[in-house]
């Protein structure tokens, strides 16, 4: 089951109001920037090439309570730059637990064991640590040694304190499909975290390596025959079986970014938090005054090569809400 059967059930709830309600966009989870700088300049992120008087921005406890109740979406991702920079993040994640928000709080993990005396387990909170492979492809990926050993120890601390702990993977055109099983073989066997996103990444205009971003059709093969056999089904993937069927080809799908808005200091991101085509003051702002028509793959081509899950899962979920069949299978995991 891709999340427990409490906030299956919660988030459920919520798009059946949704449907109702006859709403045509609402958001599913919020991606929540609360600063953008960093402790680490990995090659594939474009997020620390802002100018240095916006990575000195912070959002207040306040400011994202506010993005969160006005828009009303169940779950938030508190993403960055590294989030455990900010000086008030454990105030914020505890704000958003209190109002029974599902909060996945993004790390790199190496400040992760200083702050974990910061944060208290609870069914509404969970870390989410990048993990990009295995030591070596890790390290190059963050390009800094030691920080696979870090995050790894900060898991193992985490999870024996009683955290719910899940991963986060991107995969680059330096990936194959071996390197796909053996990240997911040690993170679900070895560690035993909670579940796994996978996600191939996305060609960030400012990112430092250009060159190993993946397109569609690498990014097709290489899960097709990594998840070859039946392979998927043994993970604790954090996905709808849609979204592995579109990762792997077998279904394709419209691009519903709206569903997965970012807020981050600069406002509501038009159209993604892996685009910016300028800011909203507020989601229905964001919704509203978006040509959404604009985006997505064969409309847009900085969409081109797009398979990222802020783009598609949502879909993915939403077709999954609107077929028995689909809904039954996303509760068994297949």
């Amino acid at each position: 089951m891709p999340v427990s059967f409490r906030q299956q059930a919660r988030v459920g709830a919520y798009l059946a109001r949704q449907r109702l309600a006859r709403r045509e966009k609402f958001p599913l989870l919020v991606e929540l920037e609360p600063l953008f700088a960093c402790n680490l300049a990995c090659a594939g992120c474009g997020k620390i090439q802002h100018p240095t008087d916006i990575l000195r921005r912070r959002l207040s406890v306040d400011d994202a309570v506010g993005a969160m109740e006005e828009c009303g979406a169940p779950m938030v991702s508190i993403a960055g730059g590294e989030p455990l920079v900010h000086p008030q993040i454990d105030e914020m994640v505890r704000a958003l637990v209190e109002r029974r928000k599902y909060v996945y709080l993004c790390t790199n993990g190496v400040l992760m064991d200083r702050k974990l005396d910061r944060f208290e387990p609870s069914r509404y909170f969970s870390w989410a640590v990048h993990i990009d492979g295995l030591r070596q492809r890790h390290d190059e990926s963050v390009c800094r040694e030691g920080v696979f050993d870090q995050a790894v120890a900060a898991i193992r601390n985490a999870k024996d304190r009683g955290f719910r702990v899940t991963t986060n993977t991107t995969f680059f055109s330096t990936d194959e499909p071996k390197t796909v099983r053996d990240v997911l073989d040690f993170l679900n066997d070895e560690l035993e975290v909670d579940q796994m996103m996978i996600s191939p990444a996305y060609a960030y205009e400012k990112a430092p390596d250009q060159d190993h971003f993946l397109g569609v059709e690498q990014t097709r093969s290489m899960f097709r025959q990594a998840f070859s056999g039946g392979a998927r089904r043994r993970w604790r993937l954090n996905h709808s079986p849609l979204f592995l069927d579109f990762l792997e080809g077998k279904v394709d799908f419209d691009c519903t970014a709206w569903a997965i808005p970012s807020f981050s200091v600069l406002g509501w991101q038009r159209p993604c938090y892996l685009m910016s085509d300028g800011y909203a003051s507020s989601y229905r702002e964001l919704v509203e005054d978006t040509d959404w028509s604009k985006y997505g793959r064969g409309r847009d081509p900085r969409c081109a090569n797009c398979m990222a899950h802020c783009g598609y899962e949502p879909t993915a979920v939403l077709s999954t809400m609107g077929s028995v069949r689909q809904s039954l299978r996303a509760a068994v995991g297949h």
